[in-house]
């Protein structure tokens, strides 16, 4: 079972390093019970460490999966994905030193000798031993003077019960306090095509270098997530792999980045699409835009990069204004210029964020709004016709976040776009909803429904 970060915090951090392909995402998986990193039988999947927190054997920890150690290394993705690695050890309170079933390898060698420096948080696993596999040929790991080593298969879960529970008595779960602030968290998910800072601002907002930034496209693969503050409200990232046409999908690894950034957008409050300023959009961006539309999902257009832009007057309004054009049944979203290496506009970036939040989570009285719509009518009243009339009998908020109102008509099938454009622009303009989408269903006042 897992559980909301809110709930606690200063968990205690247990961090699963070896080389590539050992099964470190399998194992993260396994005791996060729930498919979080991304497995595959290509070496160096994980790149920037996946962190989650989840109950073992009832206590409450911080999972971290990290890239694999490597001694043949690319001079770009593989030392920043080992420079992590190594930092992320540091931070933790234990370490779970994966090694491969049989002979021990030479990144093997040169990573355990690394590790001497924290052998005495070091918990020592030999992976895929299923059903007994290689078990008296792993036995030379001792050798390497480690005390105690567990022979699991994170696979198929083989001796993961009695791995947990020797894990579990080696942490400190003294310092953990409950988290008593009811005020809930903003979970925003930067998304966007590859290479528009997504990761750079991740980091800037979460004062780490939690996600790996590489000129290289794709160099995200996992979401990951972090948490900061703002003038007192509590934010959750969602960095996401950038997210890329069909036909440039080659890898299964790239598959499912992507379907993990867009099973992203459902989680996130708000969703910050970042365009690059300089390139201007894109066909992917209106996609990730009408797929954030299709999911009801309020947005953000962030503008990125905008410090390398020309200082030309009202550059910034005539690349509102077009978007705005291309989008216009989103001209209620919010357009920032933003500079997420320099931090310029980020703090308004975060203040729209906020108001947009407060707008998701605002309910509306059905008596005060029954009072508006008897308003609207009469300011605009509904097509009168023998075939096209209609009238709003009452109206009800029935959902925040997403906000979803329901309107009793007397035909709802004489119910026009039009005039649902009218009631959504008048909601917008008179009740606040300035920012945000909004449904509208339609049924019935004599129990005949029509659904829109």
């Amino acid at each position: 079972m897992d559980f909301s970060t809110e709930k606690y915090k200063n968990l205690p951090r247990v961090v699963l390093a070896g080389r590539p392909n050992v099964g470190k995402s399998t194992l993260f998986n396994r005791l996060a019970h729930k498919r979080r990193a991304i497995t595959s039988p290509i070496s160096g999947v994980t790149r920037d460490a996946v962190e989650t927190d989840v109950f073992i054997c009832g206590q409450p920890v911080r999972l971290i999966d990290t890239g694999g150690f490597k001694l043949d290394r690319e001079p770009d993705i593989d030392e920043l994905v080992v420079t992590r690695t190594l930092e992320t050890i540091k931070s933790a309170d234990i370490v779970v030193l994966i090694l491969a079933a049989g002979e021990i390898s030479a990144e093997d060698e040169e990573f355990i000798a690394l590790l001497r420096a924290v052998r005495h948080k070091l918990v020592v696993c030999i992976n895929k031993t299923e059903g007994g596999r290689l078990i008296a040929e792993s036995y030379n790991t001792l050798s390497f003077g480690f005390d105690e080593i567990h022979f699991i298969s994170a696979e198929h879960g083989d001796n993961i019960a009695e791995f947990s529970e020797s894990l579990i008595k080696r942490l400190d779960f003294s310092k953990i306090e409950p988290v008593t602030d009811e005020t809930p968290p903003i979970k925003i998910a930067l998304t966007g095509k590859p290479n528009t800072g997504k990761s750079t601002l991740s980091n800037r907002l979460t004062s780490s270098s939690a996600s790996i930034v590489s000129d290289i496209p794709g160099t995200t693969r996992d979401v990951i997530e972090g948490i900061f503050f703002h003038k007192g409200q509590k934010f959750i990232t969602l960095d996401t792999a950038g997210i890329r046409r069909k036909n440039k999908i080659n890898e299964d690894i790239e598959y499912y980045s992507v379907n993990h950034a867009i099973k992203t957008m459902d989680q996130a409050d708000i969703i910050l699409l970042l365009i690059d300023a300089i390139d201007g959009l894109s066909d992917q961006d209106k996609k990730i835009a009408a797929l954030a539309s299709e999911r009801k999902r309020a947005v953000i257009f962030v503008l990125n990069k905008w410090d390398t832009m020309p200082q030309i007057k009202n550059a910034f309004n005539a690349a509102r204004d077009r978007l705005r054009f291309l989008f216009p049944k989103m001209a209620y979203v919010p357009v920032l210029p933003v500079s997420a290496l320099t931090g310029v506009g980020v703090g308004a970036l975060l203040d729209t964020a906020a108001a947009i939040f407060k707008q998701l989570t605002r309910r509306t009285g059905t008596a005060a709004l029954n009072e508006l719509i008897e308003r609207w009518q009469y300011e605009y009243p509904p097509p009168s016709g023998p075939a096209t009339r209609f009238k709003i009998k009452y109206g009800l908020q029935i959902s925040d976040n997403p906000v979803i109102f329901k309107l009793f008509v007397s035909r709802p099938r004489a119910w026009t776009e039009s005039y649902g454009a009218y009631i959504t622009n008048k909601l917008r303009k008179d009740a606040g909803y300035t920012m945000i989408p909004i449904s509208l269903e339609i049924e019935s006042s004599r129990k005949e429904r029509r659904g829109t």
